[in-house]
């Protein structure tokens, strides 16, 4: 037994030491990782393992090696950037520095549509693939094999056989209950398809990658259309799941150059789930990337991140985004579990007199989760926000400031999005968009309700505790 106790307590310092010299880990996560290991040492090297070692240094210099930025867009970046004194000061600043944190490039004359439920996003989606003539770019977190994900697997199989290039990128673990076969179906009609991080040996238990998910919801049609949000291919989404409706969300379609950003970003991750290099010429001239006419008025910019990188840029977006805020911040997030950096920079908006709304879903999904969130939901009411609990499940992912800007996309306020996800957000700059979506806002408070600190008063002495458990734990969530 003494052997066995020396044992663990040697690879549960090997496991510290790789985290603080190797990893490099942020305390927090490494003092969570320590209690874990020092009350459940077997069970918590096991689960270390599975959830928590991180990406290799070779996996994270193919991730890197796959960008096509440079190559594509060097004489795009300037002429872009040329236009950059068409924009307010205030706007030309957070462009600025995103196109400095993350070479994000601001693509003018863009023209955004938005979607609010699953089923609107759905028949828009529907009717562009059936339109399209040259290909159709695919990538999802969660792609189900019944419902609604069975509808767009049959159209991509039909676009397949009539000839246009089909490619679909499917996440091995957002979409572990669809058998294999059924992308399988895509294959054999002529389209491609490649799993993102596939487990050892093709046993779908055994992923040593995980904790590290492909989170981006990407759809582009021809080069020219573009979709990026919060909407995966499952039914639930689409509100047809009782426990979880109405399924409030947020999802964007796109017509103009932004779509290359969208291209850009789904190329990246085709190239390192084939382990193939293919030039950016020989892509532009596959005709992925066409020429734009003027679409609309809209300034965007993509902004991608993922554990490949030690910046961590969609939360560097935002925190970015929460300090330029004179007036007014708006968070939708089903997810509130943040780092201390990221609360510090909210707090500091309401001190500087910034009106803050947060809304986070009544209904949860992850009722551990829920309970982090909870916690930080009260510190944040204690601080002066304004939180309000949508009456149904929330899984728009939206960051509003001012008449500034709004970031739109896949990307959670939590550790677990901002660190160890892939992600990808739109950011978008237009006064009339802006609107658009604080009317939208509007209708949102109407169905939610606004909770003080007598709600957490309330709360039974288990959620209490749980609250304060889980929130302990937060960096791993």
């Amino acid at each position: 037994m003494e052997y066995i106790s020396l044992i663990i307590l040697i690879v549960n310092i090997v496991l510290i030491g790789m985290m603080m010299l190797i990893e490099r880990r942020k305390p927090e996560i490494i003092i969570s990782w320590l209690v874990i290991l020092a009350f459940v040492p077997i069970l918590g090297f096991l689960f270390y393992i599975v959830f928590g070692s991180g990406l290799s240094i070779k996996t994270k210099r193919m991730l890197k090696r796959k960008v096509l930025y440079e190559g594509l867009y060097e004489n795009f970046i300037w002429e872009e950037l040329k236009r950059l004194p068409e924009l307010s000061s205030s706007e030309r600043e957070l462009v600025s520095f995103n196109h400095k944190a993350s070479k994000s490039l601001p693509y003018f004359d863009n023209n955004v549509e938005f979607y609010i439920s699953g089923q609107d996003k759905i028949q828009a989606l529907k009717k562009d693939l059936l339109n399209a003539k040259h290909s159709i770019n695919m990538e999802y977190y969660i792609f189900d094999d019944k419902g609604v994900g069975k509808e767009i697997m049959d159209i991509l199989c039909l676009k397949a056989k009539q000839g246009i290039k089909v490619k679909l990128i499917f996440d091995s673990v957002g979409c572990l209950g669809a058998p294999r076969r059924f992308f399988r179906r895509l294959k054999r009609s002529g389209g491609e398809v490649a799993e993102f991080f596939p487990p050892l040996f093709g046993i779908r238990l055994i992923n040593l990658k995980m904790n590290y998910r492909n989170h981006r919801k990407i759809v582009v049609i021809d080069g020219r259309i573009g979709y990026t949000g919060g909407i995966n291919l499952r039914d639930d989404h689409m509100g047809l799941k009782k426990k979880l409706s109405p399924w409030r969300d947020t999802h964007i379609r796109v017509e103009g150059n932004a779509v290359y950003g969208l291209q850009n970003a789904f190329f990246n991750d085709w190239l390192f789930c084939k382990k193939i290099h293919i030039s950016s010429t020989e892509l532009v001239m596959l005709g992925y990337f066409p020429k734009f006419e003027k679409c609309g008025n809209v300034v965007s910019q993509i902004v991608t991140s993922g554990p490949e990188s030690e910046n961590h840029y969609i939360k560097e977006s935002y925190i970015k985004m929460i300090n330029s805020a004179k007036h007014c911040i708006v968070l939708q997030t089903p997810y509130l579990v943040p780092d201390d950096i990221f609360i510090s920079a909210l707090k500091q908006a309401i001190k500087s007199n910034v009106r803050v709304i947060i809304m986070l879903p009544n209904k949860p999904d992850k009722k551990f989760v829920y309970l982090a969130t909870q916690s930080y939901a009260r510190e944040m009411v204690e601080c002066g926000a304004e939180v309000y609990l949508y009456k149904g499940f929330l899984h728009s992912k939206l960051l509003l400031i001012d008449d500034t800007c709004v970031s739109v996309g896949t990307c959670n306020a939590d550790n677990r999005s901002f660190a160890l996800n892939f992600e990808i957000n739109a950011l978008l700059y237009d006064k009339k968009t802006l609107l658009k979506c604080f009317n939208i806002i509007k209708e949102d408070i109407k169905n939610s309700n606004q909770i003080d600190l007598t709600y957490f008063k309330k709360k039974p002495f288990t959620n209490k505790i749980g609250q304060i458990i889980f929130r302990m734990f937060a960096p791993l969530l």
